[in-house]
């Protein structure tokens, strides 16, 4: 397996180049040397004057073309949304190919991918169909929380539809893959319920005593240390305090809203389950901000991070 990573810049009108430019440039240079860009170079260099350092990116760049490049800063643009898709899948290609480990995505805007006539609800629904993957599962980690997702970006009445015995564990068995892999040997998982209370025995539902019971029991029954389903608004302050390493949330904002809670800047959005790696930042394309110089590549420099651990083989958290 190849221990580059290859950093796709995102949407070249967003702050996807400019966290980019900062990450690469704040890199020691054996780490430099293990990175490419897949990017625009005519945009990355006006990031890299927009954040003012001084570095050669030339070496680093997988160059794809952008008709009128650097294109307008915080512009929504069907132009930038196609570049951003091409940009992502020559890093697959790669990736499949073996000449990077991981892939590390900086933001994308899903209304610029549609107008550019690629219909996905982000990336990890892309990167399903770039490699032809059955399923993908979004993880969110950061030091003292971790939060993998039945379902993402769905309404929440099609969450409550996924949230079958057959999807919850799988999910569970994805989180519990991924976490023995990054170093833990018997990781402590823990399953939201999804309705208040887990349902209070059929007052509120009977979704989590028909559903996700039954999920849990099968994944006990394979040896996985599991339990649930336990109500959403404790079972999140109990993993952060350390009671469970992973916790399954039925749906996106039941994960992402804890999460973005206590770990804002710090928390990376790792791909389960693909054929290939990826880990990406937490955040959006900020177009308010950006050719600013002023874009946070903290949560860029957690992802990267996070990508050199999962080529390297070792331990996270």
């Amino acid at each position: 397996m190849s221990t580059t990573i290859g950093i796709t810049m995102g949407d070249p009108c967003g702050v996807g180049p400019e966290i980019t430019v900062r990450a690469l440039a704040e890199m020691s240079e054996a780490d430099r040397g293990a990175t490419r860009i897949y990017g625009n170079l005519a945009t990355l260099e006006a990031a890299r004057d927009a954040v003012g350092v001084t570095i050669d990116l030339t070496p680093y760049v997988v160059d794809l073309p952008i008709e009128g490049a650097p294109l307008a800063w915080g512009q929504l643009s069907a132009i930038a949304g196609d570049a951003a898709f091409r940009f992502i899948e020559k890093a697959v290609r790669d990736a499949q190919a073996g000449d990077i480990g991981c892939i590390v995505t900086a933001p994308i805007n899903k209304e610029a991918l549609n107008m550019a006539g690629h219909h996905y609800d982000g990336h990890t629904g892309m990167l399903r169909s770039l490699t032809g993957s059955s399923a993908a599962y979004m993880l969110l980690a950061s030091e003292r929380l971790k939060v993998i997702h039945v379902s993402t970006h769905v309404s929440l009445q099609e969450a409550i539809r996924r949230a079958t015995t057959e999807r919850v564990l799988a999910t569970i068995r994805a989180g519990d893959s991924h976490l023995k892999r990054v170093g833990y040997a018997r990781p402590r998982i823990a399953v939201a319920g999804i309705n208040p209370h887990c349902g209070e025995n059929g007052l509120f539902g009977t979704e989590d005593e028909e559903q996700i019971a039954p999920a849990v029991a099968a994944a006990r029954a394979e040896g996985i240390d599991v339990q649930g389903p336990i109500s959403a608004d404790t079972v999140f302050h109990r993993a952060y305090s350390g009671g469970f390493d992973l916790v399954v949330a039925q749906y996106h904002d039941q994960g992402h809203i804890p999460i973005k809670l206590v770990a804002f800047d710090t928390a990376v959005n790792v791909s389960v389950d693909l054929p290939i790696d990826r880990t990406s930042v937490d955040h959006g394309t900020a177009f308010d901000i950006a050719g600013k110089g002023i874009a946070n590549h903290g949560n860029m420099n957690s992802a990267i991070a996070y990508a050199r651990k999962l080529v390297a083989g070792g331990k996270e958290g």
